[in-house]
């Protein structure tokens, strides 16, 4: 996976469905000679690409980097890549990861914004990180470790002690902006950083745009807590909107050109106004999620009238009282999404399950 990451000339969504087509990424390479017979339709000019021997003295050489600098490297196959990532039809096939992350956690959230903040962007930004701290302690905070809103993020989320990732538009072997390193050094007791880009990748304008779309898509939702007209809070913001993930943003005074970005968001519903993480709470049905405590006695007894497969779907959200994905649910429970959508509608129809945002299923509380 990593030498087929490597080869040059492929669109970023043409790699898993190739792997998807043949079946992974060794039977790609073993099969060169005659891929049209795995892959029908496969040009000559796919199979050149696929024999230039640099990816794999590439690939070797990025094990090695990785393993002496504790680096892991997640497969786009990989049972800890993150299964909201996946969802994304660019999702890159290879992510770089260094720290202590879980990518999949429960809640993950996106907070994003101008580089040239404002007094009142950075207290929103603060404010925002340590009140869903105090509201729901295991959320996920990501952003892209720049100047402004990005680190403000990420250095409220150290203080509030939430895991917080920083998506980086290079390799691990720097830290751009450099006056960041500290704060990424801290990061990675309680999250880390992660990219798609190999060791040696310099932080290119085009690698930031790259960037965003993985803010984006590793987040149930993004949160624009201040932008100017133009900038890239905006296009990750935009990415979110096409992944239909939500989205929100903070409002601010008309004449205030920091702002502009935002209230044009809000204004086009593009984006949710909030102004307060008890606000994004209740937008994302986050709220109660202390109060569930999965299937109850009420719920068992209800039991009796399900069938086998509705079953199993009620035992596994027993387990998540905050709800699933419905992608991580049917590669948990290895039930075709198809199959899956009609148990939930009659789960739903029962009373038994709600769903709510992100495409998130959750068992009622019937108590």
């Amino acid at each position: 996976m990593l030498a087929l990451s490597y080869v040059q000339g492929l669109g970023v969504a043409l790699y898993p469905r190739i792997v998807e087509a043949v079946g992974s990424a060794t039977a790609i390479f073993d099969n060169l000679s005659d891929l049209s017979q795995v892959l029908p339709g496969a040009s000559p000019r796919l199979v050149r690409l696929l024999s230039d021997p640099v990816a794999f003295e590439r690939a070797e050489k990025e094990l090695e980097f990785a393993e002496k600098h504790g680096i892991d490297i997640i497969s786009y196959n990989d049972d800890n890549y993150p299964y909201r990532l996946r969802e994304c039809s660019d999702a890159p096939i290879i992510l770089y990861a260094k720290g202590n992350l879980n990518l999949n956690a429960s809640r993950i959230v996106s907070v994003v914004g101008t580089r040239r903040t404002t007094e009142y962007g950075k207290a929103m930004c603060e404010q925002f990180v340590a009140d869903l701290a105090a509201m729901l302690p295991d959320t996920l905070v990501v952003s892209g470790l720049a100047y402004g809103i990005d680190i403000r993020a990420h250095r409220s989320a150290l203080t509030a002690g939430l895991p917080t990732v920083g998506v980086l538009a290079h390799g691990l072997d720097r830290i751009y902006p450099s006056a960041h390193r500290e704060t990424a050094k801290s990061m990675l007791a309680n999250g880390g950083l992660l990219t798609e880009f190999m060791s040696g990748t310099e932080p290119f304008p085009g690698n930031f745009v790259r960037r965003n779309r993985i803010v984006a898509g590793l987040s149930d939702a993004t949160v624009v807590v201040e932008s100017a007209a133009k900038g890239g809070s905006l296009i990750t913001a935009s990415i979110a909107n096409s992944y239909s993930r939500d989205c929100f943003a903070y409002p601010g005074r008309v004449i205030d050109s920091a702002s502009a970005g935002c209230n044009k968001l809000i204004a086009s519903n593009r984006a949710a106004l909030i102004t307060s993480a008890e606000d994004f709470v209740e937008a994302m049905n986050w709220a109660d999620v202390k109060k569930k405590s999965g299937v109850n006695s009420l719920q068992m007894e209800l039991f009796s009238n399900l069938t086998p497969e509705e079953e199993i779907v009620m035992q596994y959200l027993a387990k998540y009282p905050d709800g699933v994905q419905i992608n991580r649910m049917v590669v948990d429970t290895d039930i075709p999404i198809s199959n899956l959508m009609t148990i939930l509608f009659e789960l739903e129809m029962k009373e038994l399950v709600r769903p709510v945002a992100g495409g998130v299923y959750c068992a009622k509380n019937l108590s």
